[in-house]
């Protein structure tokens, strides 16, 4: 596209994306890593994907798949490292997933409260689903700066094919 206004207006679109995106990769109301993707990919259509392919694109959709793993993968490790049975890594797990209903408030305390309930439900310990809990939710802060390591090292990919 040419030097125009509404060039001017996509690349601030894009870069909204981006921005609103890294916001998102920390607070969880907001799917982070699907707008970095798709504020990127708006940046390549852009410049036609002159600078940026479809090979790069495909790799930042595959970052993005990764991103969201991780809070998964991360929060069962959590649980896992503190004795957690296979019980409350389900029960975290599906905390998690419910939790996404109710936005933050919701993704903070549903990994914690799946925990420690399906613990409590497997072992009838309530200091083990305690630690069950602790460990879902440190996993799932770990699986936070995860995903945000995995957006700032597409923002990353894509400055360097799109400077080459």
């Amino acid at each position: 596209m040419d030097g125009s206004g509404g060039t001017i207006v996509l690349w601030t679109l894009a870069i909204g994306l981006v921005l609103v995106g890294l916001a998102g990769t920390v607070l969880p109301a907001l799917p982070g890593a699907i707008l970095v993707l798709a504020g990127l990919v708006l940046a390549a259509w852009i410049d036609g994907f002159a600078r940026v392919g479809f090979g790069t694109l495909a790799g930042l959709a595959a970052l993005t798949l990764l991103a969201y793993a991780l809070d998964f993968v991360a929060t069962a490790l959590g649980a896992r490292r503190f004795g957690t049975s296979w019980w409350g890594v389900v029960g975290a797990l599906l905390g998690l997933l419910g939790g996404l209903a109710f936005g933050l408030p919701g993704l903070v305390i549903g990994p914690f409260l799946g925990a420690f309930v399906a613990e409590w439900l497997a072992r009838r310990d309530v200091r083990q689903a305690g630690r069950a809990g602790l460990g879902a939710w440190l996993g799932l802060l770990l699986g936070a700066a995860g995903r945000l390591a995995v957006v700032l090292a597409m923002i990353g990919l894509f400055a360097v094919a799109y400077l080459r």
